[in-house]
């Protein structure tokens, strides 16, 4: 019977108020919402490698997380291009991006890279970008895309955060928000990452953008946009950057959360979290379940309709989604709705795989350019079908 319902629900919604629909079949699928620049013809001939050989890639260390996870990706990756012979790659994590610059540093000593993959940990690699280009070392910069050396970048490639940030903000809209709501939003940090989601968001509410769907094949245009005011008015009391941690949503949820349960009962009931990242909802969950909140906090929380977003794809926010995961009853106690946008690290081997065709001539890229992969709603009725990643710790 539920799942009678569900069916007919969702047709609904295709008719709904939020303006969302299938693309009909003569229709070209839904444009990301930056899409790359025009490409140009395909390179005839494999690239100038100046006599080197090595593939440098640079990225986290692995330890825990989405950006760990994608290490561990990429070290994989480069396990593949050496067995392959054709070229050598090395794997170069690092913690913050201070030590990136001086791994830049070591790839110019050695003399022997034909090219770069470059995930900046921090904006502080920045001169490490700046010392590749002027060493005319082509190279690829990944997730974290640093304005200046960006234009320089013979890629830039991503998730599309854009979208993130529509598809949160569809979300929320479906379920509630409206102008005048209590939200809370939980920032990864001040990079182009979290801006870009944050563009995403207000767009979408503007009417500029749509979410398009790859899950579904819908796309989603608001139907009444909001005004800038409205948008300001609804982002102004409760934000904060939390350094993409669990520990830093908890800190800044331990001060704030009464006086924001307390603020959404006297509106109108609802509470909508904008949360970037995964880590940061576990944030939350975590501070439930620590008894940091009094009693009155917790059951008036309990009386809300709380509707909570994330961003990546953890394996263990699946399990709390799909109810087999530890916090799943505390999920399902204080929280009505619950989604993570998907965004899997594994990308990161794809960006790789870019620069072997860059290497091989298959290229079709202007230095510049943007690649953003599609991304999409996973919720409680689409969870079993996405398998996600070992990152929480």
């Amino acid at each position: 019977m539920k799942k009678t319902i569900s069916l007919i629900l969702c047709l609904l919604m295709a008719l709904s108020v939020f303006g969302c629909a299938a693309p009909a079949a003569s229709e070209p699928a839904a444009e990301p919402a930056a899409p790359a620049a025009e490409p140009a013809a395909p390179a005839a001939e494999p690239a100038e490698t100046n006599g080197g050989d090595t593939i440098y890639v640079l990225g986290p260390t692995p330890d825990h997380g989405w950006t760990a996870q994608a290490g561990t990706y990429a070290d994989k990756k480069v396990a593949e291009i050496n067995a392959a012979g054709k070229w050598k790659a090395v794997y170069m994590p690092a913690s913050t991006g201070e030590e990136q610059v001086d791994q830049v540093n070591t790839i110019l000593a050695n003399g022997n890279a034909v090219g770069v993959v470059f995930f900046a940990l921090e904006d502080s690699a920045k001169a490490g970008q700046e010392a590749l280009i002027g060493a005319d070392i082509p190279f690829i910069s990944f997730d974290r895309i640093i304005e200046g050396p960006d234009k320089y970048a013979i890629l830039n490639a991503s998730g599309d955060n854009w979208q993130c940030g529509a598809g949160i903000a569809y979300w929320l809209e479906k379920n509630g928000m409206v102008p005048g709501s209590t939200l809370v939003t939980l920032i990864g940090d001040n990079g182009t990452v979290c801006t870009r989601r944050q563009e995403g968001f207000e767009q979408y509410l503007r009417g500029e953008i749509d979410y398009a769907d790859k899950h579904t094949g819908e796309k989603c245009h608001i139907a009444a946009p909001w005004t800038q005011e409205q948008i300001d008015a609804l982002t102004a009391d409760y934000k904060t950057v939390c350094n993409w941690s669990a520990d830093g949503a908890y800190g800044y949820l331990e001060q704030k959360l009464p006086e924001i349960v307390s603020k959404a009962k006297a509106n109108d009931g609802n509470l909508f979290i904008f949360s970037m990242d995964d880590e940061m909802t576990f944030g939350m969950l975590n501070l439930i379940e620590a008894n940091a909140l009094d009693d009155a906090t917790k059951a008036d929380l309990e009386s809300l309709n709380v509707n909570i977003s994330a961003i990546g794809g953890m394996a263990e926010l699946y399990a709390v989604m799909d109810g087999t995961g530890s916090q799943a009853a505390t999920a399902a106690k204080y929280f009505d709705n619950m989604m993570s946008v998907y965004f899997s690290p594994k990308m990161m081997e794809n960006v790789i795989g870019y620069m072997l065709d860059y290497l091989d001539g298959n290229w079709s890229y202007n230095v510049g350019d943007g690649k953003y992969e599609e991304v999409w709603i996973v919720d409680a009725a689409n969870v079993s079908q996405y398998e996600g990643f070992a990152g929480h710790k």
